[in-house]
């Protein structure tokens, strides 16, 4: 069956009066035990559906068969319950994220699983299977995806149009989630601009996935195991004009030196570098620096050597990686060595500090934020990149918008 790139769905989301409540941060970004203590007290979270071992014993294993029957029975309980309510049909949803001063406002739709699978829907990251297969319990169980996917698109006069339209009247749900993101949602059910929306997206030659690989990975697993189903052959997306997009640094904490001492490990790092010590924090000011945080000093790093011309291997990440991590402290493997931790989004250099000042770790690397150009450079090479590589902020919220599978 021909599925465009992105169409309409008829959403799943809360009544107005129950938004605030119901929306949650992404399943995730949060342990159990902290999923427990923002739900307690709030039945139409929906951490009980995206967290669903909340409601269960402490010590229930979050992958355990009962906890995605409890999150599809909690499911039914609030459509039962008029807390979550079905659009007769098929419609597109403005959601607006702001967080201070950045705003940002996209479409919610149905991505093609056809075009993720010929790539036109691009990625830029490994999945794990077990992850995978996560995603695909969850979806199974609740008939429904739940958890949003992360994509940007290149602007577009008719999807700026449309937005711009629908924005106009007061919004259908209004949120503000514990991280102090404020999001807010239109739904778009005026015929002529939902066609519009349609054939703009279907003019983009690609669209690049920003966060949601798993989700992605899983919904297309989905569609092949029910390939008479004309709703499985989409999933559920969030889509953001490129220039909205924000990525933040997503910085790397080490346990310790490769048995270098501290003029060891400078005098090692400093075949690669030029190491330059200074006041206050060095928070990298462009891309090819690095602040390194040792023993209660702040250092500047520059590379030596220009970057290769490679889109993966020119990304900070991949330099420090290559130049210092692996050759100097013996890490090589950023998925599986216990030796490298990773803190990422607002916790800025403070937290970086207090790991090391802590005793944790023995040092701290500060990275200048990946950039959507390196992201589209490296998904159209057809490449991935290298674990940890890009935290996007702010986060969409789950339970504002999910995507039925029943095609009803």
């Amino acid at each position: 069956m021909s599925v465009p790139l992105l169409r309409p769905f008829p959403g799943l989301r809360p009544a107005a009066a129950y938004a605030a409540e119901m929306a949650a941060p992404p399943y995730d970004v949060l342990t159990s035990d902290e999923a427990r203590g923002l739900a307690e007290g709030h039945p139409h979270s929906f951490l009980h559906v995206s967290k669903a071992e909340i409601d269960l014993p402490p010590d229930t294993d979050p992958h355990d068969p009962a906890v995605y029957a409890r999150a599809a029975a909690n499911l039914r309980t609030m459509i039962e319950a008029g807390a979550l309510i079905r659009d007769p049909g098929p419609r597109y949803y403005v959601y607006r994220l702001r967080m201070g001063d950045h705003v940002q406002t996209g479409i919610v739709g149905g991505g093609s699983v056809a075009d993720y699978r010929a790539n036109r829907i691009r990625r830029h990251e490994f999945t794990r299977p077990d992850k995978e297969d996560d995603r695909v319990r969850q979806i199974e169980a609740c008939e429904a995806q739940t958890g949003p996917v992360l994509l940007a698109h290149p602007d577009h006069p008719a999807v700026a149009a449309a937005i711009a339209a629908t924005v106009l009247r007061a919004p259908d749900a209004e949120a503000v989630t514990p991280d102090g993101v404020g999001h807010t949602v239109w739904v778009m059910s005026d015929p002529g601009r939902i066609a519009a929306v349609t054939r703009a997206f279907q003019t983009m030659r690609a669209v690049y996935i920003a966060d949601g690989h798993h989700r992605s990975a899983a919904a297309a697993r989905i569609a092949a195991a029910r390939p008479d189903s004309d709703a499985a052959q989409s999933f559920l997306v969030v889509s953001f004009p490129i220039a909205e997009m924000r990525i933040l640094d997503y910085n790397r904490v080490v346990t310790d030196l490769n048995g270098l001492d501290r003029d060891g490990f400078l005098a090692a790092v400093s075949d690669a570098f030029v190491v330059e010590a200074v006041k206050g924090q060095a928070r990298p000011g462009a891309a090819r620096q690095f602040g390194l945080y040792l023993a209660g000093q702040w250092y500047l790093l520059s590379p030596k050597a220009p970057p290769p011309d490679d889109p993966v291997a020119r990304l900070d990440v991949s330099l420090l990686s290559d130049r210092l991590l692996g050759p100097v402290l013996g890490i090589h493997d950023l998925r599986k060595d216990k030796r490298i931790d990773f803190v990422g989004g607002r916790r800025g250099l403070d937290e970086l500090e207090r790991r090391v000042e802590s005793g944790e770790m023995a040092a701290a690397f500060a990275l200048f934020p990946t950039s959507m150009a390196d992201l589209i450079a490296v998904a159209e090479s057809g490449q991935v990149m290298p674990p940890k590589s890009t935290w996007f902020e702010p986060k969409l919220a789950d339970g504002l918008v999910s995507y039925p599978l029943d095609g009803e």
